[in-house]
């Protein structure tokens, strides 16, 4: 794997599949001496949509079960530690985004949590999507670049994003589609702290038995599990930080709502409103 340096930062150029490259935090120690505090993964991204756009978000599979396939790599039921640079970078990501004239034709967006690989140190995925016209598109790769000269502190000296700890609120995004709107709502707001964003997807639940249109018994399906998993990396991510749920009460059926708020309640972790979170 070629390797380049300045200051201390380290770029590695690899010629395999991202999602491969499990421990690579922990191989590049091992390999060098030198401790990595963060990781920060390129990549082109894809969607339906074929749209373009420029992505950063977190990674992890919390919702699969031990047995259950990896499509896209990681651990199951792994939730990696979120990167704390992913809101101040989004915000980044869109004031470049828009001095560079890619604005509106590429949308600046969040994803939610999703794929490996695994890591064991704060991680996010920074991404050009969507298409393979606009991987290759060099004012996106310049706009992408800028974000790490100026979020990584070597223009200046002064980078972006780096979590002091001051008691700072952080939401955990719990619901909605994968770019979580409701979420980035939020989030686009200058000092918004984001962790783990858990879309539909990665909340799986089994449909409980009615009686009498009432559901009775246990919610069955991993969603306890990924919400926990994904509440502490948060928490690992941000210490000193008070992390509050984020809900996209919208985006679920009433016994499904009631579920995961009993839920919250029950591990005392905060349920917050927009305002909360200012």
């Amino acid at each position: 794997m070629q390797s380049f340096t300045n200051g201390n930062v380290r770029l590695l150029k690899h010629q395999r599949s991202i999602i491969a490259e499990d421990d690579l935090d922990r191989r590049w120690q091992e390999a060098t001496g030198e401790p990595v505090s963060e990781v920060i993964f390129l990549s082109k991204h894809t969607a339906v949509s074929n749209r373009p756009a420029l992505t950063v978000h977190p990674i992890g599979v919390p919702h699969l079960r031990e047995d259950g396939t990896l499509p896209q790599g990681g651990i199951p039921g792994w939730a990696a530690i979120p990167n704390p640079r992913i809101g101040p970078w989004l915000r980044l990501m869109q004031k470049i985004a828009a001095e560079q004239g890619l604005v509106p034709e590429f949308e600046i967006t969040l994803e939610a949590t999703h794929h490996g690989p695994v890591t064991r140190t704060p991680t996010m995925f920074v991404e050009i999507g969507s298409t393979e016209e606009y991987w290759g598109r060099q004012d996106a790769a310049q706009a992408i670049a800028l974000v790490l000269w100026k979020g990584l502190g070597l223009e200046d000296g002064n980078d972006v994003g780096s979590w002091q700890g001051n008691g700072e609120k952080v939401l955990l995004g719990i619901g909605g589609g994968h770019y979580a709107p409701r979420h980035m709502d939020i989030v686009i707001k200058d000092g918004v702290w984001v962790g783990h964003l858990l879309s539909g997807y990665s909340l799986p639940m089994d449909t409980p038995s009615q009686v009498n249109g009432k559901t009775c018994g246990e919610v069955a399906g991993m969603w306890k599990h990924s919400i926990k998993v994904s509440y502490e990396a948060t928490k690992a991510a941000f210490p000193g930080g008070e992390v509050i749920a984020h809900l996209d009460h919208k985006s679920f059926k009433g016994w499904q709502k009631n579920a995961v708020t009993s839920y919250l309640q029950e591990e005392n972790i905060r349920i917050g409103k927009p305002s909360d979170f200012f």
